[in-house]
C-alpha cells in the first residue's frame, strides 16, 4: 500500500528558508545559473548554516521524538534547485542531523505545487513570489524572515498568529478598511453569533489543535497563540468562530491597537504569522517571522 500523512504534521519548506543560502543567490544574481550550480557543486561538503526556519524545523521533528509507529510531523524540502545542486542541501541536512527524507528539487520552478501535492499544512519559503502562488492556491504559506536576535530556546514550540487574513477570512478588514474603527466595531458586534469565515491559515492551526490533543495538557510541546488588534466588543466574534470550530488556542490576546512585537516576546514565540509588512518587520528583532500575503492590505499594495 502506498504511504500517506494522514494523521501527520506536514511541513513545506524551501532550501533557503531552512538554510543560509545568501552567498550562494549572489553568486545566481551576479554569474548566472550555471556559476551558481558550479559553486553549489565545488562546496557540497560544506556545511551550510542554518537560515530562518532551522530552529522551528529542529523543534518540530523533535516531536517524533519518542513516537512509537509513525511520525507526527514531517518535514518535506522544496527546491528551486536541481537535483545536481541540491546535493549540498541534503549534505547539510544529514550533518545537522535533520530527519528529512522527502524532497521536490524543481531546476528553477516554483516548488508551491508539490506542497499541495505532499499534503503540507504549512509552506515556509523566503521567496514571496512562491509564497503568493501557494496562498492562491488555498496553501497556508510564508515568507519567513530570521530574527535579528536569538529566539525562544525552550523546548516548547510556541506558534503566534494575527486573526484577520491569517487565522480568519478578511472580510471585517475590508470593512475597516473602508470604513474605519466605528464602522468595523458596529460591523463586529452586530455579526457576534455570526462565525468567521476560514483564512490561509485556518486548516494550519486545526492540523496543530489535532497534533496537541495527542498529549497531555502538561506534557503538550505545542503552544497557540491569538495575538490580534482588536479589543472588545470586537473579541467576542472571533471567541465564538473558534468555539464554532471546535479548536482550541491556548492564549488570546486582544490588543486594541498596540504593538504587538513586546507581547510577542512575552509569549517567548518560536515564529508569528501576520499579513502586515510592518507588524514583521518590527516583530523579526525578536522572533522568526512570516508575512502571509493574503486579503485586502496587500491587494492594495499589490496594484
Amino acid at each position: 500500500m502506498p504511504m500517506d500523512f494522514k494523521d501527520t504534521l506536514v511541513i513545506a519548506i524551501s532550501s533557503t528558508a531552512l538554510f543560509d543560502l545568501a552567498e550562494s543567490h549572489r553568486i545566481y544574481m551576479e554569474k548566472g545559473v550555471n556559476s551558481y550550480a558550479q559553486y553549489q557543486i565545488d562546496h557540497e561538503d560544506e556545511l551550510l548554516k542554518p537560515g530562518a526556519a532551522f530552529g522551528l524545523v529542529r523543534k518540530l521533528l523533535a516531536i517524533n521524538d519518542g513516537a512509537k509507529d509513525k511520525p507526527r510531523v514531517e518535514v518535506i524540502l522544496l527546491s528551486r534547485n536541481s537535483a545536481d545542486t541540491g546535493l549540498r542541501v541534503f549534505n547539510s541536512i544529514e550533518n545537522h542531523r535533520l530527519q528529512i527524507t522527502r524532497a521536490a528539487f524543481t531546476s528553477g520552478n516554483s516548488p508551491y505545487l508539490y506542497a499541495e501535492a505532499f499534503g503540507a499544512h504549512l509552506f515556509l519559503s523566503t521567496n514571496p513570489v512562491d509564497v503568493t502562488q501557494a496562498i492562491e492556491a488555498g496553501i497556508a504559506a510564508a515568507t519567513i524572515v530570521a530574527p535579528t536576535q536569538a529566539s525562544n530556546e525552550s523546548d516548547i514550540i510556541k506558534f503566534a498568529f494575527d486573526g484577520d487574513a491569517v487565522l480568519f477570512s478578511d472580510e471585517s478588514e475590508q470593512i475597516f478598511q473602508s470604513g474605519g474603527l466605528e464602522e468595523f466595531t458596529k460591523h463586529e458586534k452586530a455579526s457576534a453569533q455570526k462565525p468567521l469565515e476560514g483564512g490561509p491559515f485556518k486548516n494550519f492551526l486545526a492540523a496543530l489543535h489535532k497534533l496537541q490533543k495527542e498529549f497531555g495538557t502538561e506534557d503538550c510541546p505545542i503552544r497557540t497563540a491569538l495575538v490580534t488588534a482588536r479589543s472588545a466588543p470586537a473579541h467576542e466574534r472571533v471567541i465564538r468562530t473558534l468555539r464554532y470550530w471546535d479548536i482550541r488556542i491556548d492564549e488570546a490576546l486582544f490588543l486594541g491597537g498596540m504593538d504587538k512585537t513586546r507581547f510577542l516576546k512575552a509569549f517567548g514565540a518560536d515564529v508569528f504569522f501576520d499579513d502586515q509588512e510592518g507588524h514583521i518587520e518590527r516583530a523579526r528583532e525578536h522572533i522568526a517571522s512570516g508575512h502571509v500575503p493574503n486579503g485586502v492590505i496587500n491587494k492594495k499594495k499589490a496594484q
